[in-house]
């Protein structure tokens, strides 16, 4: 097991996607940050915490659970996790943000599930974790923390507890 992030870099790697979330757009009115449940919420959380100390204006936050739009079977049973998108996506700039991209399959999930709530003009991602090897599906970040290269047998877990991000 080795350490890609440790809770000091972590910090700062939070700190500049969250600065870089806010250069991109000068009118948040019609942005939406979506933290994907469930990972995906601590860093958006952190993310937004952030953001908010650094605009006056504004931010639509919101929460996706993705569970009933998963395309991969499972053994174990998944017990869905909040929804929260407390306005419509319809014409919106949307901004996912989850912790770890790696085959692409929850982005996907994802982008089927903002369908029920209207059509949004531009979907945008925002991961801590690019790994770049074994996409699946032709599905890149717009802002990423780290992007590594690391073989499908490697694990990439990002530990809110310890405040790192671990590759085994």
């Amino acid at each position: 097991m080795s350490i890609l992030l440790s809770a000091e870099q972590l910090d700062l790697t939070i700190n500049r996607l969250a600065h870089q979330l806010i250069e991109n757009d000068s009118d948040f009115e019609n942005v939406v940050f979506i933290g994907l449940q469930p990972r995906g919420v601590f860093l958006s959380d952190a993310i937004m915490k952030i953001a908010k100390s650094l605009t006056s204006k504004e931010l639509h936050y919101g929460l996706l659970d993705i569970t009933f739009y998963r395309d991969d079977i499972r053994n174990e049973l998944h017990v869905p996790k909040e929804t929260s998108l407390n306005i419509s996506l319809e014409g919106k700039k949307i901004v996912l943000i989850d912790d770890v991209l790696y085959t692409g399959r929850t982005i996907r999930a994802a982008l089927d599930a903002l369908q029920d709530f209207g059509r949004p003009r531009k979907v945008e991602l925002c991961v801590l974790v690019n790994r770049r090897f074994n996409r699946e599906l032709p599905i890149q970040p717009d802002y990423f923390g780290l992007s590594i290269d690391s073989p499908m047998g490697q694990k990439v877990k990002v530990d809110w507890d310890q405040k790192t991000v671990l590759i085994y």
